[in-house]
């Protein structure tokens, strides 16, 4: 004899999908390998080098004038947007221990990785500048020093101190808004790099970036004022930490994939 067909209960059909998903999302995704990333940290500060110490380097070599002001700190700005969209998923495309100290205070970061982190941009940035030294010579023309004039360190620290709590910010906070944001955040952060150097650069070089600032110093043996760039940078990162702490409170999920870069299909 024949049993009536049984009916379905929607409910379990989707309670069996969202397991069966999870399952899925489980055996499919695992956290990006550390070699990835420092490989990513690695090409993306030695790029960002290469553009903005590159700007001074070539110019002199050219004899001067022929790179404007403007167009020296626009190209950085542009990169940094670019490799955002390219490699943001792969690193969190930090690019600048700054940064990297900025989302580990945060606790978006895994601690473990800062220091690899940390030794892969100031790779980048070194090798940047053996390359752009080989290539044009002279590689301090492209270094970030304070403005000759009396008082040039101390201002020196004081707007890298400005200039760096701006961007984190920036960064820390269009990371916290990853999911409403998007892809917009690197328009954002690549205009804010353009913008402060477009008002900022002939106080310090705008360098906001310690692997930006000793790259060409270690190749060339130039350390003017360097002192002012480090300490300058570390307080502007601890600056809009404290900010973002106090506006937006914990952080969030989607904070930390931002900070650390997507998950990698397996």
């Amino acid at each position: 004899m024949a049993h009536p067909p049984r009916s379905v209960d929607p409910d379990h059909i989707d309670a069996l999908r969202r397991h069966y998903q999870i399952r899925l999302d489980a055996d499919t995704l695992t956290s990006r390998p550390l070699w990835i990333r420092l490989i990513i940290e690695f090409l993306g500060t030695f790029l960002l080098v290469t553009v903005a110490a590159g700007a001074g380097v070539i110019d002199h070599y050219a004899g001067g004038g022929v790179i404007s002001p403007a167009a020296a700190v626009i190209a950085p700005g542009a990169l940094v947007m670019a490799l955002i969209y390219a490699w943001g998923p792969l690193s969190g495309l930090h690019i600048n221990p700054a940064v990297t100290l900025a989302f580990a205070s945060r606790r978006v970061f895994n601690l473990e990785w800062v220091v690899p982190y940390w030794l892969a941009q100031f790779a980048g940035a070194i090798l940047a500048s053996v390359f752009l030294q080989a290539m044009f010579g002279d590689v301090s023309a492209g270094g970030t020093f304070p403005m000759a004039r009396s008082g040039g360190q101390w201002r020196a620290l004081v707007m890298e101190m400005v200039l760096t709590a701006i961007l984190v910010s920036v960064i820390l906070n269009t990371a916290t808004g990853h999911r409403s944001i998007g892809h917009n955040a690197a328009i954002a952060v690549g205009a804010t790099v353009a913008l402060l150097g477009l008002f900022a650069s002939p106080v310090s070089g705008a360098s906001m970036n310690p692997a930006r600032t000793l790259g060409p110093d270690i190749v060339s043996g130039r350390f003017t004022g360097w002192w002012a760039y480090l300490v300058g940078q570390v307080i502007g990162a601890a600056i809009a930490v404290a900010i973002i702490g106090m506006v937006r409170g914990l952080p969030t999920k989607k904070e930390r994939e931002a900070a650390e870069g997507s998950l990698l299909p397996m």
